[in-house]
Protein backbone atom coordinates (compact mmCIF):
# COMPACT_ATOMS: atom_id res chain seq x y z
CA UNK A 1 0.00 0.00 0.00
CA UNK A 2 1.10 3.52 -0.85
CA UNK A 3 1.74 6.26 1.43
CA UNK A 4 0.00 8.68 -0.36
CA UNK A 5 0.14 12.67 0.55
CA UNK A 6 -3.44 13.94 2.07
CA UNK A 7 -4.00 16.61 -0.29
CA UNK A 8 -5.61 19.82 1.81
CA UNK A 9 -8.88 21.18 -0.30
CA UNK A 10 -9.09 24.42 -1.35
CA UNK A 11 -11.62 27.37 -0.77
CA UNK A 12 -11.79 26.35 -4.89
CA UNK A 13 -12.68 22.84 -3.93
CA UNK A 14 -14.97 23.20 -1.57
CA UNK A 15 -16.73 26.30 -3.95
CA UNK A 16 -16.52 23.57 -6.87
CA UNK A 17 -18.26 21.10 -4.82
CA UNK A 18 -20.59 22.84 -3.24
CA UNK A 19 -21.84 24.34 -6.45
CA UNK A 20 -22.63 21.03 -8.84
CA UNK A 21 -24.52 20.09 -5.01
CA UNK A 22 -26.47 22.56 -5.80
CA UNK A 23 -27.48 21.71 -9.29
CA UNK A 24 -27.58 18.09 -8.86
CA UNK A 25 -29.83 18.84 -5.62
CA UNK A 26 -32.32 20.14 -8.21
CA UNK A 27 -32.45 16.88 -9.91
CA UNK A 28 -33.00 14.98 -6.61
CA UNK A 29 -35.81 17.97 -5.46
CA UNK A 30 -37.08 16.62 -8.43
CA UNK A 31 -37.66 13.07 -7.63
CA UNK A 32 -38.25 14.31 -4.01
CA UNK A 33 -41.50 15.86 -5.54
CA UNK A 34 -42.43 13.53 -7.89
CA UNK A 35 -42.09 11.07 -5.16
CA UNK A 36 -44.74 13.29 -2.85
CA UNK A 37 -46.76 13.80 -5.89
CA UNK A 38 -47.42 10.12 -6.20
CA UNK A 39 -47.93 9.51 -2.45
CA UNK A 40 -50.49 12.31 -2.21
CA UNK A 41 -52.56 12.26 -5.30
CA UNK A 42 -52.37 8.32 -5.99
CA UNK A 43 -51.95 6.99 -2.44
CA UNK A 44 -52.52 3.15 -3.82
CA UNK A 45 -49.82 3.44 -6.57
CA UNK A 46 -46.04 1.78 -6.07
CA UNK A 47 -44.80 5.07 -7.75
CA UNK A 48 -44.37 7.33 -4.84
CA UNK A 49 -42.87 4.71 -2.29
CA UNK A 50 -40.40 3.75 -5.17
CA UNK A 51 -39.57 6.78 -6.21
CA UNK A 52 -38.70 7.78 -2.20
CA UNK A 53 -36.31 4.44 -2.30
CA UNK A 54 -34.62 5.31 -4.86
CA UNK A 55 -33.05 8.51 -3.00
CA UNK A 56 -29.42 6.51 -2.46
CA UNK A 57 -29.27 5.24 -5.89
CA UNK A 58 -30.03 9.00 -7.47
CA UNK A 59 -27.60 10.41 -5.10
CA UNK A 60 -24.92 7.68 -5.89
CA UNK A 61 -24.97 8.46 -9.13
CA UNK A 62 -24.96 11.94 -9.08
CA UNK A 63 -21.98 11.63 -7.10
CA UNK A 64 -20.61 9.16 -9.78
CA UNK A 65 -21.33 11.59 -12.12
CA UNK A 66 -19.20 14.33 -10.28
CA UNK A 67 -16.43 11.92 -9.66
CA UNK A 68 -16.26 10.93 -13.09
CA UNK A 69 -16.91 14.05 -15.63
CA UNK A 70 -15.11 16.49 -12.85
CA UNK A 71 -12.50 15.02 -10.84
CA UNK A 72 -11.58 12.73 -13.50
CA UNK A 73 -12.32 9.65 -11.61
CA UNK A 74 -10.65 10.31 -8.43
CA UNK A 75 -13.08 10.83 -5.44
CA UNK A 76 -11.94 10.53 -1.16
CA UNK A 77 -14.48 9.36 1.17
CA UNK A 78 -14.69 12.98 2.54
CA UNK A 79 -15.16 14.69 -0.19
CA UNK A 80 -17.66 11.96 -1.54
CA UNK A 81 -19.65 12.24 2.02
CA UNK A 82 -19.48 16.29 1.97
CA UNK A 83 -20.57 16.11 -1.12
CA UNK A 84 -23.41 13.97 -0.79
CA UNK A 85 -24.30 15.76 2.56
CA UNK A 86 -24.70 19.21 0.57
CA UNK A 87 -26.81 17.51 -2.39
CA UNK A 88 -29.33 16.23 0.69
CA UNK A 89 -29.29 19.97 2.89
CA UNK A 90 -29.95 21.56 -0.42
CA UNK A 91 -32.11 19.09 -2.02
CA UNK A 92 -34.28 19.15 1.22
CA UNK A 93 -34.68 22.84 1.74
CA UNK A 94 -35.93 23.15 -1.85
CA UNK A 95 -38.80 20.19 -1.41
CA UNK A 96 -39.17 22.20 2.19
CA UNK A 97 -40.13 25.18 -0.07
CA UNK A 98 -42.03 22.86 -2.35
CA UNK A 99 -44.15 21.20 0.66
CA UNK A 100 -44.91 24.56 2.50
CA UNK A 101 -46.51 25.90 -0.90
CA UNK A 102 -48.71 22.52 -1.20
CA UNK A 103 -49.73 22.48 2.50
CA UNK A 104 -50.08 26.24 3.07
CA UNK A 105 -52.61 26.56 -0.04
CA UNK A 106 -53.11 23.30 -1.98
CA UNK A 107 -53.65 20.46 0.67
CA UNK A 108 -56.63 21.05 1.92
CA UNK A 109 -56.68 19.02 4.72
CA UNK A 110 -56.16 16.22 2.04
CA UNK A 111 -52.75 14.98 3.48
CA UNK A 112 -54.09 14.63 7.40
CA UNK A 113 -56.78 12.32 5.84
CA UNK A 114 -54.49 10.21 3.94
CA UNK A 115 -52.65 9.75 7.54
CA UNK A 116 -56.04 8.95 8.88
CA UNK A 117 -56.86 6.33 6.59
CA UNK A 118 -53.49 5.13 6.91
CA UNK A 119 -54.13 4.90 10.87
CA UNK A 120 -57.38 2.90 10.37
CA UNK A 121 -55.70 0.23 8.18
CA UNK A 122 -52.75 -0.29 10.77
CA UNK A 123 -54.96 -0.22 13.71
CA UNK A 124 -55.84 -3.97 13.32
CA UNK A 125 -52.01 -4.66 13.19
CA UNK A 126 -51.79 -2.54 16.50
CA UNK A 127 -54.28 -4.52 18.13
CA UNK A 128 -53.25 -7.86 16.90
CA UNK A 129 -49.85 -7.05 18.78
CA UNK A 130 -51.63 -6.04 22.22
CA UNK A 131 -50.59 -2.31 21.48
CA UNK A 132 -52.88 0.56 22.76
CA UNK A 133 -54.74 1.88 19.87
CA UNK A 134 -55.74 5.23 21.96
CA UNK A 135 -51.85 5.91 21.55
CA UNK A 136 -52.10 6.11 18.03
CA UNK A 137 -55.53 8.19 17.64
CA UNK A 138 -53.88 10.25 20.09
CA UNK A 139 -50.92 10.76 18.04
CA UNK A 140 -52.88 11.28 15.14
CA UNK A 141 -55.11 13.71 16.67
CA UNK A 142 -51.69 15.89 17.72
CA UNK A 143 -50.30 15.93 14.27
CA UNK A 144 -53.72 16.83 12.49
CA UNK A 145 -53.29 20.01 14.79
CA UNK A 146 -49.56 20.96 13.69
CA UNK A 147 -49.53 24.35 11.18
CA UNK A 148 -48.00 23.48 7.64
CA UNK A 149 -44.69 25.15 9.35
CA UNK A 150 -43.88 22.83 11.80
CA UNK A 151 -44.94 19.73 9.28
CA UNK A 152 -42.23 21.25 6.95
CA UNK A 153 -39.85 21.72 9.86
CA UNK A 154 -40.06 18.40 10.73
CA UNK A 155 -39.97 16.40 7.09
CA UNK A 156 -37.17 18.92 6.67
CA UNK A 157 -34.95 17.62 9.93
CA UNK A 158 -35.94 14.26 8.96
CA UNK A 159 -34.45 14.57 5.41
CA UNK A 160 -31.33 16.41 6.25
CA UNK A 161 -30.76 13.57 9.46
CA UNK A 162 -31.29 11.07 6.34
CA UNK A 163 -28.95 12.40 4.13
CA UNK A 164 -26.34 12.50 7.05
CA UNK A 165 -26.36 8.41 7.65
CA UNK A 166 -27.22 7.67 3.47
CA UNK A 167 -24.04 9.68 2.66
CA UNK A 168 -22.04 7.32 4.50
CA UNK A 169 -22.25 4.28 2.49
CA UNK A 170 -23.09 6.07 -0.53
CA UNK A 171 -19.36 7.77 0.00
CA UNK A 172 -17.85 4.41 0.44
CA UNK A 173 -19.26 3.46 -2.85
CA UNK A 174 -18.44 5.80 -4.92
CA UNK A 175 -14.83 7.00 -3.78
CA UNK A 176 -11.93 5.98 -5.97
CA UNK A 177 -8.60 7.22 -5.25
CA UNK A 178 -5.73 7.04 -7.52
CA UNK A 179 -4.39 3.60 -8.61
Amino acid sequence: MKNEEVKMPTTQDIIQLKAFARQDALLLGGVWMLSFAFIVMAPRSILGGLLAFSTPFVVAWLLSRFRDKILDGIISFRRGYAYSVYCFIYASLLFAVVQYVYFRFIDGGMFVQLLSESAKIIEPVYQQNGLNTAELQQTLEEMKSLPPSQWVFMMLMQNVFIGFILSIPIALMVKKLKS
